[in-house]
Protein backbone atom coordinates (compact mmCIF):
# COMPACT_ATOMS: atom_id res chain seq x y z
CA UNK A 1 0.00 0.00 0.00
CA UNK A 2 1.55 3.68 -1.20
CA UNK A 3 1.62 6.49 1.17
CA UNK A 4 -1.27 8.74 0.30
CA UNK A 5 -0.62 12.32 0.41
CA UNK A 6 -3.43 14.05 3.33
CA UNK A 7 -6.14 15.63 1.23
CA UNK A 8 -7.00 18.15 3.26
CA UNK A 9 -8.26 20.55 0.75
CA UNK A 10 -9.26 24.47 1.36
CA UNK A 11 -8.91 27.50 -0.85
CA UNK A 12 -5.76 29.28 0.25
CA UNK A 13 -4.28 31.09 -2.60
CA UNK A 14 -1.57 32.94 -0.14
CA UNK A 15 -0.21 36.73 -1.18
CA UNK A 16 -0.86 37.89 -4.39
CA UNK A 17 -3.07 40.36 -6.10
CA UNK A 18 -6.32 39.08 -5.95
CA UNK A 19 -6.19 36.13 -3.09
CA UNK A 20 -8.69 33.68 -2.39
CA UNK A 21 -8.71 33.32 0.84
CA UNK A 22 -9.67 30.25 2.84
CA UNK A 23 -11.65 31.75 5.65
CA UNK A 24 -14.76 33.65 3.84
CA UNK A 25 -15.96 35.45 6.91
CA UNK A 26 -13.83 35.83 9.96
CA UNK A 27 -14.19 36.70 13.35
CA UNK A 28 -14.31 40.43 14.53
CA UNK A 29 -13.78 41.60 18.29
CA UNK A 30 -17.77 41.44 18.98
CA UNK A 31 -17.54 37.50 17.60
CA UNK A 32 -14.52 36.24 19.89
CA UNK A 33 -16.16 38.53 23.09
CA UNK A 34 -19.68 36.53 22.65
CA UNK A 35 -17.61 33.40 22.55
CA UNK A 36 -15.45 34.37 25.59
CA UNK A 37 -18.62 35.70 27.25
CA UNK A 38 -20.01 32.21 26.68
CA UNK A 39 -17.26 30.27 28.22
CA UNK A 40 -16.68 32.52 31.43
CA UNK A 41 -20.09 33.00 32.04
CA UNK A 42 -21.46 35.51 34.50
CA UNK A 43 -21.86 34.29 38.22
CA UNK A 44 -20.96 37.30 40.57
CA UNK A 45 -20.73 41.20 41.04
CA UNK A 46 -17.96 42.96 39.02
CA UNK A 47 -18.42 40.49 36.02
CA UNK A 48 -19.24 43.58 34.03
CA UNK A 49 -16.93 45.45 34.55
CA UNK A 50 -13.88 43.33 34.18
CA UNK A 51 -15.98 42.17 30.98
CA UNK A 52 -15.47 45.75 29.57
CA UNK A 53 -11.68 45.89 30.57
CA UNK A 54 -11.02 42.23 28.82
CA UNK A 55 -13.22 43.84 25.93
CA UNK A 56 -10.70 46.92 25.59
CA UNK A 57 -8.06 44.58 25.54
CA UNK A 58 -8.99 42.81 22.97
CA UNK A 59 -9.68 45.40 20.47
CA UNK A 60 -6.43 47.24 21.55
CA UNK A 61 -4.80 43.55 20.59
CA UNK A 62 -6.68 43.28 17.23
CA UNK A 63 -4.83 46.20 15.66
CA UNK A 64 -1.45 44.11 16.15
CA UNK A 65 -3.27 40.80 15.42
CA UNK A 66 -4.74 39.22 12.21
CA UNK A 67 -7.15 36.76 11.78
CA UNK A 68 -6.24 32.94 11.18
CA UNK A 69 -5.76 31.92 7.60
CA UNK A 70 -7.55 28.45 8.15
CA UNK A 71 -10.47 26.86 10.41
CA UNK A 72 -10.21 23.82 9.98
CA UNK A 73 -7.57 20.80 9.40
CA UNK A 74 -4.42 23.31 9.52
CA UNK A 75 -1.65 23.04 11.88
CA UNK A 76 -3.64 22.58 14.96
CA UNK A 77 -5.24 19.20 14.11
CA UNK A 78 -1.58 17.84 12.82
CA UNK A 79 -0.22 18.89 16.26
CA UNK A 80 -3.23 17.37 18.03
CA UNK A 81 -2.89 13.80 15.91
CA UNK A 82 0.78 13.71 16.40
CA UNK A 83 0.23 14.54 20.28
CA UNK A 84 -2.33 11.88 20.40
CA UNK A 85 -0.17 9.58 18.37
CA UNK A 86 2.51 9.97 20.43
CA UNK A 87 0.63 9.69 23.67
CA UNK A 88 -1.39 6.46 22.85
CA UNK A 89 1.78 4.59 21.51
CA UNK A 90 -0.08 4.07 17.90
CA UNK A 91 0.80 5.27 14.16
CA UNK A 92 -2.63 6.12 12.16
CA UNK A 93 -4.59 9.00 14.55
CA UNK A 94 -7.26 11.34 12.69
CA UNK A 95 -8.54 14.11 14.50
CA UNK A 96 -12.62 13.80 13.48
CA UNK A 97 -15.76 15.79 14.73
CA UNK A 98 -16.82 12.72 16.83
CA UNK A 99 -16.73 9.26 17.75
CA UNK A 100 -19.84 8.19 15.86
CA UNK A 101 -18.32 8.90 12.50
CA UNK A 102 -15.26 7.08 13.68
CA UNK A 103 -17.48 3.89 14.01
CA UNK A 104 -18.79 4.74 10.45
CA UNK A 105 -15.40 4.97 9.01
CA UNK A 106 -13.83 2.00 10.47
CA UNK A 107 -17.35 -0.02 9.15
CA UNK A 108 -17.04 1.33 6.00
CA UNK A 109 -13.70 -0.33 5.60
CA UNK A 110 -14.92 -3.78 6.30
CA UNK A 111 -17.78 -2.50 3.48
CA UNK A 112 -20.67 -3.04 6.11
CA UNK A 113 -23.98 -3.28 4.54
CA UNK A 114 -27.69 -5.79 3.89
CA UNK A 115 -27.08 -9.08 5.18
CA UNK A 116 -24.12 -8.16 7.73
CA UNK A 117 -24.02 -8.40 10.89
CA UNK A 118 -22.11 -6.83 13.57
CA UNK A 119 -22.08 -7.55 17.70
CA UNK A 120 -22.13 -4.93 19.62
CA UNK A 121 -22.60 -4.85 23.94
CA UNK A 122 -26.51 -4.88 25.09
CA UNK A 123 -25.60 -1.63 26.99
CA UNK A 124 -24.13 0.69 25.70
CA UNK A 125 -25.09 4.45 24.04
CA UNK A 126 -27.24 4.36 21.09
CA UNK A 127 -24.03 5.77 18.69
CA UNK A 128 -22.70 2.56 18.59
CA UNK A 129 -25.37 1.03 16.71
CA UNK A 130 -26.24 3.76 14.47
CA UNK A 131 -24.46 3.33 11.61
CA UNK A 132 -25.07 -0.72 11.28
CA UNK A 133 -28.64 0.44 11.58
CA UNK A 134 -28.82 2.56 8.96
CA UNK A 135 -27.28 1.15 6.39
CA UNK A 136 -29.14 -2.37 6.97
CA UNK A 137 -26.95 -4.28 8.89
CA UNK A 138 -28.11 -6.34 11.75
CA UNK A 139 -27.31 -5.79 15.08
CA UNK A 140 -26.50 -8.15 17.65
CA UNK A 141 -26.10 -7.87 21.04
CA UNK A 142 -23.95 -9.81 23.42
CA UNK A 143 -24.72 -9.85 27.06
CA UNK A 144 -22.48 -8.24 29.66
CA UNK A 145 -20.23 -9.46 32.35
CA UNK A 146 -22.32 -8.86 35.60
CA UNK A 147 -18.91 -7.86 37.39
CA UNK A 148 -17.52 -4.85 34.73
CA UNK A 149 -20.66 -4.45 32.73
CA UNK A 150 -18.49 -5.05 29.37
CA UNK A 151 -19.37 -7.22 26.83
CA UNK A 152 -19.20 -10.75 27.81
CA UNK A 153 -16.71 -12.48 25.19
CA UNK A 154 -18.36 -15.78 25.96
CA UNK A 155 -21.52 -14.67 24.83
CA UNK A 156 -19.94 -12.43 21.79
CA UNK A 157 -18.25 -16.07 21.01
CA UNK A 158 -21.95 -18.00 20.76
CA UNK A 159 -23.27 -15.17 18.61
CA UNK A 160 -20.54 -15.07 15.94
CA UNK A 161 -21.71 -16.30 12.61
CA UNK A 162 -20.88 -16.70 8.79
CA UNK A 163 -22.38 -13.01 8.50
CA UNK A 164 -20.27 -11.56 11.31
CA UNK A 165 -18.18 -8.97 10.19
CA UNK A 166 -17.11 -6.62 12.53
CA UNK A 167 -17.30 -7.05 16.80
CA UNK A 168 -17.71 -3.91 19.03
CA UNK A 169 -16.27 -4.00 22.28
CA UNK A 170 -17.00 -0.90 24.52
CA UNK A 171 -14.94 0.09 27.55
CA UNK A 172 -17.60 1.10 29.64
CA UNK A 173 -17.00 4.09 32.43
CA UNK A 174 -13.66 3.66 30.71
CA UNK A 175 -12.74 0.58 32.11
CA UNK A 176 -11.19 -2.35 29.68
CA UNK A 177 -12.85 -4.86 27.94
CA UNK A 178 -11.12 -8.13 28.34
CA UNK A 179 -9.76 -7.54 25.24
CA UNK A 180 -7.40 -10.88 24.46
CA UNK A 181 -10.36 -13.06 23.95
CA UNK A 182 -11.99 -10.95 21.75
CA UNK A 183 -9.05 -10.34 19.56
CA UNK A 184 -8.61 -14.23 19.48
CA UNK A 185 -12.16 -14.50 17.79
CA UNK A 186 -11.46 -12.19 15.87
CA UNK A 187 -8.50 -13.76 14.37
CA UNK A 188 -9.83 -16.95 14.38
CA UNK A 189 -12.93 -15.80 12.57
CA UNK A 190 -11.31 -13.03 10.25
CA UNK A 191 -13.58 -10.47 11.85
CA UNK A 192 -12.84 -6.90 12.22
CA UNK A 193 -12.77 -5.29 16.06
CA UNK A 194 -14.00 -1.76 16.67
CA UNK A 195 -12.97 -0.79 19.61
CA UNK A 196 -16.12 1.86 21.33
CA UNK A 197 -13.23 3.49 23.40
CA UNK A 198 -15.70 6.51 24.20
CA UNK A 199 -14.70 6.68 27.71
CA UNK A 200 -11.43 5.38 27.71
CA UNK A 201 -8.72 8.02 26.54
CA UNK A 202 -6.09 7.02 28.85
CA UNK A 203 -7.11 3.78 29.88
CA UNK A 204 -4.90 0.64 29.96
CA UNK A 205 -5.25 -2.97 28.63
CA UNK A 206 -1.76 -5.42 29.61
CA UNK A 207 0.42 -2.68 28.74
CA UNK A 208 -1.93 -0.78 25.60
CA UNK A 209 -3.90 1.94 25.72
CA UNK A 210 -7.25 1.31 25.29
CA UNK A 211 -8.31 1.82 21.44
CA UNK A 212 -5.23 1.03 20.00
CA UNK A 213 -5.83 -3.07 20.60
CA UNK A 214 -8.39 -3.55 17.91
CA UNK A 215 -8.43 -2.97 14.54
CA UNK A 216 -9.58 0.42 15.02
CA UNK A 217 -10.64 2.78 17.46
CA UNK A 218 -12.70 5.20 18.01
CA UNK A 219 -12.71 8.16 21.40
CA UNK A 220 -15.14 10.55 21.90
CA UNK A 221 -14.18 13.99 23.36
CA UNK A 222 -17.95 15.56 23.91
CA UNK A 223 -18.30 17.38 26.74
CA UNK A 224 -18.75 15.05 29.15
CA UNK A 225 -16.02 12.75 28.64
CA UNK A 226 -12.78 13.19 30.93
CA UNK A 227 -11.07 15.84 28.64
CA UNK A 228 -13.01 18.01 25.44
CA UNK A 229 -12.65 19.60 22.56
CA UNK A 230 -15.19 22.70 22.84
CA UNK A 231 -18.06 19.77 23.33
CA UNK A 232 -17.55 17.74 20.73
CA UNK A 233 -14.77 15.69 18.24
CA UNK A 234 -13.36 12.55 18.22
CA UNK A 235 -10.15 10.66 17.29
CA UNK A 236 -9.95 7.57 14.88
CA UNK A 237 -7.03 5.37 15.21
CA UNK A 238 -6.30 2.27 12.75
CA UNK A 239 -3.66 -0.66 13.81
CA UNK A 240 -3.48 -1.70 10.05
CA UNK A 241 -1.73 -0.43 6.99
CA UNK A 242 -5.41 1.36 5.79
CA UNK A 243 -4.47 3.78 8.29
CA UNK A 244 -2.77 5.85 5.64
CA UNK A 245 -6.28 6.42 4.31
CA UNK A 246 -7.65 7.85 6.80
CA UNK A 247 -6.94 11.32 5.83
CA UNK A 248 -8.50 10.87 2.99
CA UNK A 249 -11.39 9.23 4.06
CA UNK A 250 -11.97 12.06 6.34
CA UNK A 251 -12.52 14.70 3.51
CA UNK A 252 -14.52 13.12 1.10
CA UNK A 253 -11.71 11.17 -0.90
CA UNK A 254 -9.96 13.62 -2.38
CA UNK A 255 -6.08 12.52 -3.94
CA UNK A 256 -3.88 14.92 -4.56
CA UNK A 257 -1.33 12.29 -5.72
CA UNK A 258 -3.22 12.63 -8.70
CA UNK A 259 -5.47 15.09 -10.83
CA UNK A 260 -7.97 14.85 -13.46
CA UNK A 261 -7.91 16.83 -16.47
CA UNK A 262 -8.00 20.20 -15.83
CA UNK A 263 -8.67 19.95 -12.25
CA UNK A 264 -6.70 20.07 -8.76
CA UNK A 265 -7.14 16.74 -7.37
CA UNK A 266 -9.37 13.58 -8.32
CA UNK A 267 -11.52 11.73 -5.83
CA UNK A 268 -10.50 8.44 -5.01
CA UNK A 269 -12.13 5.22 -3.71
CA UNK A 270 -11.20 3.73 -0.40
CA UNK A 271 -9.72 0.25 -0.66
CA UNK A 272 -11.76 -1.95 1.76
CA UNK A 273 -11.47 -5.20 3.14
CA UNK A 274 -13.68 -6.49 0.70
CA UNK A 275 -14.19 -3.80 -1.90
CA UNK A 276 -14.04 -0.37 -2.93
CA UNK A 277 -16.20 2.57 -0.93
CA UNK A 278 -16.95 6.59 -1.20
CA UNK A 279 -15.63 8.25 1.83
CA UNK A 280 -17.84 11.01 3.62
CA UNK A 281 -16.90 14.37 5.54
CA UNK A 282 -15.93 14.03 9.10
CA UNK A 283 -13.74 17.26 9.09
CA UNK A 284 -12.68 19.23 12.10
CA UNK A 285 -11.78 22.39 13.06
CA UNK A 286 -8.42 23.95 14.45
CA UNK A 287 -10.49 25.75 17.51
CA UNK A 288 -11.52 21.87 18.88
CA UNK A 289 -7.89 20.96 17.97
CA UNK A 290 -6.10 23.94 19.97
CA UNK A 291 -8.85 23.23 22.91
CA UNK A 292 -8.18 19.25 22.87
CA UNK A 293 -4.20 20.09 22.77
CA UNK A 294 -4.52 21.87 25.64
CA UNK A 295 -7.02 19.75 27.69
CA UNK A 296 -5.06 16.01 26.41
CA UNK A 297 -2.09 17.87 28.45
CA UNK A 298 -3.68 17.05 31.66
CA UNK A 299 -4.97 13.77 31.29
CA UNK A 300 -2.71 11.94 32.89
CA UNK A 301 -3.05 14.06 36.03
CA UNK A 302 -7.00 14.17 35.37
CA UNK A 303 -7.36 10.58 35.40
CA UNK A 304 -4.98 10.37 38.47
CA UNK A 305 -7.62 12.62 40.13
CA UNK A 306 -10.56 10.53 39.28
CA UNK A 307 -8.44 7.43 40.35
CA UNK A 308 -7.85 8.88 43.84
CA UNK A 309 -11.23 9.60 44.33
CA UNK A 310 -12.75 5.77 43.26
CA UNK A 311 -9.99 4.67 45.40
CA UNK A 312 -11.54 6.50 48.15
CA UNK A 313 -15.71 5.68 47.80
CA UNK A 314 -14.61 1.87 47.41
CA UNK A 315 -12.54 1.84 50.38
CA UNK A 316 -15.27 3.51 52.50
CA UNK A 317 -18.36 1.31 50.89
CA UNK A 318 -16.53 -2.02 51.16
CA UNK A 319 -17.67 -1.70 54.86
CA UNK A 320 -21.30 -3.15 53.68
CA UNK A 321 -21.04 -6.81 51.91
CA UNK A 322 -24.41 -5.55 50.40
CA UNK A 323 -22.56 -3.11 48.05
CA UNK A 324 -20.40 -3.89 45.51
CA UNK A 325 -18.24 -1.18 44.47
CA UNK A 326 -16.10 -0.38 41.45
CA UNK A 327 -13.09 -2.41 40.83
CA UNK A 328 -10.01 -0.51 41.35
CA UNK A 329 -6.60 -0.57 38.72
CA UNK A 330 -4.22 -3.31 38.60
CA UNK A 331 -0.72 -3.27 37.53
CA UNK A 332 -2.39 -4.96 34.07
CA UNK A 333 -5.29 -2.60 33.98
CA UNK A 334 -6.16 1.12 34.13
CA UNK A 335 -9.50 2.68 33.77
CA UNK A 336 -9.96 6.29 33.02
CA UNK A 337 -12.68 6.40 36.24
CA UNK A 338 -15.14 8.02 33.39
CA UNK A 339 -17.89 6.71 35.75
CA UNK A 340 -17.83 5.32 38.86
CA UNK A 341 -19.96 1.76 38.84
CA UNK A 342 -22.19 1.09 41.71
CA UNK A 343 -23.74 -2.11 42.81
CA UNK A 344 -25.57 -3.91 44.99
CA UNK A 345 -25.98 -7.52 45.98
CA UNK A 346 -30.33 -7.63 46.21
CA UNK A 347 -30.26 -10.22 48.46
CA UNK A 348 -27.81 -9.10 51.11
CA UNK A 349 -29.45 -5.59 50.79
CA UNK A 350 -32.85 -6.65 50.79
CA UNK A 351 -34.30 -4.56 47.75
CA UNK A 352 -32.99 -3.98 44.55
CA UNK A 353 -30.98 -1.01 43.02
CA UNK A 354 -34.26 1.12 41.99
CA UNK A 355 -34.98 1.41 45.61
CA UNK A 356 -31.39 2.89 46.09
CA UNK A 357 -31.52 4.88 43.41
CA UNK A 358 -34.78 6.69 44.71
CA UNK A 359 -33.03 7.03 48.55
CA UNK A 360 -29.83 8.68 46.49
CA UNK A 361 -31.93 10.82 44.31
CA UNK A 362 -34.37 12.20 47.42
CA UNK A 363 -31.03 13.03 48.84
CA UNK A 364 -29.85 14.71 46.18
CA UNK A 365 -27.33 12.09 45.03
CA UNK A 366 -27.49 12.41 41.48
CA UNK A 367 -26.59 9.11 39.94
CA UNK A 368 -27.80 7.47 36.26
CA UNK A 369 -26.87 3.89 35.12
CA UNK A 370 -24.89 4.20 31.69
CA UNK A 371 -26.91 2.84 29.51
CA UNK A 372 -29.86 1.58 28.87
CA UNK A 373 -29.94 -1.92 27.24
CA UNK A 374 -30.22 -1.05 23.26
CA UNK A 375 -33.04 -3.86 22.62
CA UNK A 376 -35.91 -1.97 24.25
CA UNK A 377 -35.76 1.23 22.15
CA UNK A 378 -38.40 1.87 19.90
CA UNK A 379 -36.18 1.77 17.14
CA UNK A 380 -35.38 -2.03 17.14
CA UNK A 381 -38.79 -2.80 17.38
CA UNK A 382 -39.49 -0.49 14.05
CA UNK A 383 -36.99 -1.88 12.62
CA UNK A 384 -38.36 -5.48 13.03
CA UNK A 385 -36.48 -6.93 15.42
CA UNK A 386 -37.55 -9.85 18.22
CA UNK A 387 -36.87 -7.74 21.32
CA UNK A 388 -38.24 -10.22 24.13
CA UNK A 389 -36.36 -12.95 22.51
CA UNK A 390 -33.34 -10.42 22.64
CA UNK A 391 -34.09 -9.96 26.09
CA UNK A 392 -34.17 -13.90 26.69
CA UNK A 393 -30.78 -14.04 25.24
CA UNK A 394 -29.30 -11.79 27.87
CA UNK A 395 -30.40 -12.77 31.04
CA UNK A 396 -27.37 -10.75 32.57
CA UNK A 397 -28.25 -7.84 31.10
CA UNK A 398 -31.84 -7.72 32.44
CA UNK A 399 -30.36 -8.51 35.84
CA UNK A 400 -28.33 -5.86 36.49
CA UNK A 401 -29.81 -3.09 34.77
CA UNK A 402 -33.03 -4.08 36.67
CA UNK A 403 -31.56 -5.17 39.77
CA UNK A 404 -28.12 -4.39 40.72
CA UNK A 405 -26.26 -1.14 38.99
CA UNK A 406 -25.96 2.54 38.70
CA UNK A 407 -23.15 4.78 38.14
CA UNK A 408 -21.81 8.25 40.07
CA UNK A 409 -20.07 10.85 39.12
CA UNK A 410 -16.66 11.05 40.28
CA UNK A 411 -14.85 14.33 39.28
CA UNK A 412 -14.69 17.53 40.65
CA UNK A 413 -15.98 16.59 43.99
CA UNK A 414 -14.90 18.07 46.89
CA UNK A 415 -13.92 15.87 50.25
CA UNK A 416 -17.08 16.88 51.47
CA UNK A 417 -18.96 15.63 48.41
CA UNK A 418 -17.43 12.24 48.50
CA UNK A 419 -17.72 11.89 52.08
CA UNK A 420 -21.42 12.93 52.03
CA UNK A 421 -21.80 10.71 49.31
CA UNK A 422 -20.22 7.45 50.49
CA UNK A 423 -22.39 8.04 53.91
CA UNK A 424 -25.40 8.28 52.17
CA UNK A 425 -25.14 5.53 50.23
CA UNK A 426 -24.27 3.14 53.83
CA UNK A 427 -27.08 4.80 55.63
CA UNK A 428 -29.44 3.88 52.54
CA UNK A 429 -28.50 0.54 52.33
CA UNK A 430 -28.32 0.14 56.09
CA UNK A 431 -32.28 1.48 55.45
CA UNK A 432 -32.82 -1.59 53.03
CA UNK A 433 -31.52 -3.98 55.30
CA UNK A 434 -33.86 -2.95 58.05
CA UNK A 435 -36.86 -2.55 55.84
CA UNK A 436 -37.05 1.08 55.59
Amino acid sequence: MSQKKASDFRYNTGETKVPWAAVGENYNTEDIMALLGFLMQKKSEGYDEAFATVKKAVEELNKYGKPPGKLSLAGNVAELEEAAAKYLDTKYVSFITNATHGFEMALKYVNLGPGDEVIVPAITFAATMAYPLGVGAKVVFADVDPRTVNMDPKDVERKITKKTKAIIPVHIGGWPVDMDPIMELGKKHDIMVLEDAAHAFGGVYKGKKLGTIGDFGAFSFHEVKNVTSFGEGGLLVCTNAFGEYLPMERFCGLDFSRKIENWLYDVSALPGKYGWFAAGNYSSTEVQALGLIRQMGRIDAIIENRRKSAEYLTKRLSVNDAVIPQLLDTDEIKSTHHLYLLQVDPAKANGNIQILKKKLDDRGITNIPHFGPLYKFDVLKKLGYDTKAIEKSCPNTEEVFNNRFTHLPIYGLSKEQLDYMADTILESVAEMQEGK
